[in-house]
């Protein structure tokens, strides 16, 4: 009889895998939709099995779409199947001159190679080796090579004129902390302090007008918004001293001023001494290659990106594949054929794709639901396919998912990258069926009233946790 029973489950399974895609909402989703306000014809949501040959519920999935961060899936998932999760980008430091009882008589040069993950302690351990290296005075310029990358100026403000947040920070193929400087605040016996850390070189005026804030934290250091105003940082707002210290990310320098701040304040606390300027330039022919200072593996690079949606990142990998696949200095050109070059040689169709910078900080780049769930499926095939699957972040424990409460469908049981911008909220990935079968889902809303997608969010997973991998009517139903 348990034969016999299996025999009929799996021929049921093959019957509805054979059956067409249903193509109308589930009720609970069409119902959600409703209530939100959004039309179903501004929807594209995909749910196969993984392994099927087709879905289980296909709706709108050819409408091409603004996938905002899903695109980071496309640029990720290339980079690890053509460069491999072992890579690694390499921060070169040369130097001319001659270095004699510990001083460098002569130029120190950093070569960007467009490493990612160069954050302040990665930064900090650089010049750490450059010091166990015996340099511990530099008599001569720091210059800083940006040449792995070509691009034009990248106004910060463009995207939605908040140039100081930090997913607007320009890419550089030497880039450090993300281009990012601390806003540090506090209370103190004259009222909320305020100061930039490191210390940008040559100073900025700060210009603190903040007031202190009664009663509990809350959210007191989102009720600032700094601006640059007349060559100085205005701080206006107000600040709980509740809150204790707290520190603000800002895009606030140009690339090459945030590195040359972040070297002489680093350099100094490490005991190193420095007479000359820190500027850009190139290194002479004769200069000496003294280390190679690597980025973590490519593995661990996908993780920050997928997981905190970090938009430079993503860039800044989007131009190494071009610079890799055609030769320095990187471009964007460049990083759309590479992608375009690794989808035609997987043999993946996206006919309706349209790249910017392959981080989905765009108004124009385009997506389907369709090839979404087929990037998925295909990855799922590939030798990095855990690497790639662990970047995304579980559902209601990490990353941007991290505030989604536990009683969300599919709480730690679904790794989903989000995408999110003004008139776009979008969910793509993995989820863990209640029978234990794994389920690729898709969902792009692009509307006015995306913001008010959640519940259709939720009722979608709710529907796959329930529905995926049962033979019901209901599941297969035209």
């Amino acid at each position: 009889m348990k034969h016999l029973r299996a025999r009929a489950i799996g021929l049921l399974c093959a019957l509805a895998l054979a059956l067409p895609a249903r193509a109308e909402l589930p009720p609970d989703v069409a119902r959600a939709l409703a209530r939100a306000g959004i039309a179903d014809g501004d929807v594209g949501i995909v749910v196969r099995a993984l392994g099927a040959p087709r879905p289980l519920l296909s709706h709108g999935a050819e409408r091409a779409f603004n996938p905002a961060s899903l695109t980071k899936l496309l640029t990720t998932l290339a980079a690890l199947d053509t460069l491999g999760p072992a890579h690694t980008f390499s921060t070169d430091v040369l130097v001319e001159g001659a270095l004699v009882d510990g001083v460098l008589r002569g130029r120190l040069i950093l070569r960007g190679g467009g490493d990612p993950a160069l954050t302040l302690e990665r930064f900090w351990l650089l010049l750490r080796e450059l010091r166990a290296r015996g340099i511990h005075d530099i008599e001569g310029d720091v210059l800083l090579d940006n040449g792995w990358y070509a691009l034009a100026p990248i106004d910060p403000g463009a995207f939605d004129q908040r140039p100081l947040r930090p997913y607007n920070a320009p890419p550089a193929a030497l880039l450090v902390n993300f281009n990012t400087v601390l806003l540090r605040l506090g209370a103190g016996p004259n009222g909320i302090e305020a100061r930039l850390d490191p210390d940008p070189s040559p100073p900025l005026a700060l210009v603190n007008r903040l007031q202190a804030l009664a009663g509990p934290c809350g959210d007191a250091p989102l009720r600032i918004e700094p601006r640059l105003e007349n060559g100085a940082l205005v701080l206006d707002g107000a600040y709980a001293p509740a809150c204790g210290e707290r520190a603000i990310a800002l895009n606030l320098l140009a690339p090459e001023a945030t590195v040359a701040s972040t070297f002489t304040t680093l350099w100094r606390e490490l005991g190193g001494r420095h007479v000359g300027a820190v500027r850009p330039g190139r290194a002479q022919a004769d200069a000496r290659l003294l280390l190679e200072f690597r980025s973590p593996p490519l593995a661990v690079i996908v993780r920050d990106i997928n997981k905190h949606s970090n938009n430079v990142m993503a860039k800044m990998l989007y131009l190494n594949l071009g610079a890799l696949a055609e030769g320095p200095p990187a471009t964007w050109d460049k990083g759309a054929r590479a992608l375009h070059a690794w989808l035609a040689r997987v043999g993946l169709d996206m006919p309706e794709l349209v790249l910017e910078n392959g981080s989905g900080l765009s108004r124009v780049e385009r997506l389907s639901a369709a090839s979404l769930e087929h990037l998925l499926q295909f990855a799922a095939t590939r030798p990095a396919y855990h690497d790639f699957a662990a970047s995304l972040p579980a559902l209601g424990v990490e990353g941007t998912q991290r505030h989604r409460p536990d009683d969300t469908p599919g709480y730690a049981r679904a790794w989903l990258k989000s995408g999110t911008l003004n008139g776009a909220r979008n969910l793509a990935g993995y989820v863990l069926g209640e029978n234990g079968e794994r389920w690729t889902v898709v969902l792009l809303v692009n509307h006015e009233r995306a913001h008010a997608a959640a519940p259709v969010q939720d009722a979608l997973l709710r529907w796959t946790l329930r529905t995926g991998g049962q033979t019901t009517d209901s599941a297969i139903q035209q």
